[in-house]
């Protein structure tokens, strides 16, 4: 099922969101972790849908999403949406992120990531463009390249 589906390893159905894909919990004390409950989906071809519920946790003084968390949730949105969206299996890492704050983000209403697989060439370098959305209103766009890498570090989990 998750190679046709094309699924990052380890996911499984969600229970309490059907049609949504999850890892689980991350490791208690990871930093991924304070992300919370990420959720993903295919969403057609070359795409996918990420999902992540900001808490009060996630603002920043100003009561808007902290820029860190945002900028985090779309860097695991890469992995995640990226696969979802056809990338080929393997270990890659971030070569670069640019986010733009377009809107606030607010806790207590999901933040979708809309990513967009725009090419993945034989070298292994992986390009993405999306979106993040409230409500359906734009809070940030987003631009990112993805590296496969032969030997990953030893995993945290």
């Amino acid at each position: 099922m998750s190679d046709e589906l094309r699924l990052p390893q380890g996911a499984s159905e969600d229970t309490d969101n059907p049609g949504w894909f999850t890892w689980g919990d991350f490791p208690r004390g990871s930093f991924a972790a304070a992300t919370g409950k990420l959720l993903f989906k295919p969403d057609g071809p070359g795409r996918a849908r990420v999902r992540m519920s900001p808490t009060e946790a996630h603002l920043n003084m100003g009561g808007s999403i902290h820029g860190g968390a945002v900028m985090s949730f779309i860097d695991m949105a890469l992995f995640a949406g990226g696969r979802c969206a056809g990338m080929a299996e393997g270990h890659y890492v971030t070569l670069d992120c640019s986010v733009h704050f377009v809107g606030r983000g607010k806790a207590g209403v999901p933040l979708e990531a809309l990513v967009q697989l725009v090419r993945q060439t034989r070298g292994g370098h992986v390009f993405f463009l999306g979106t993040c959305e409230q409500d359906g209103e734009p809070t940030h766009s987003f631009s990112g390249t993805l590296k496969r890498v032969k030997e990953p570090n030893a995993s945290s989990r």
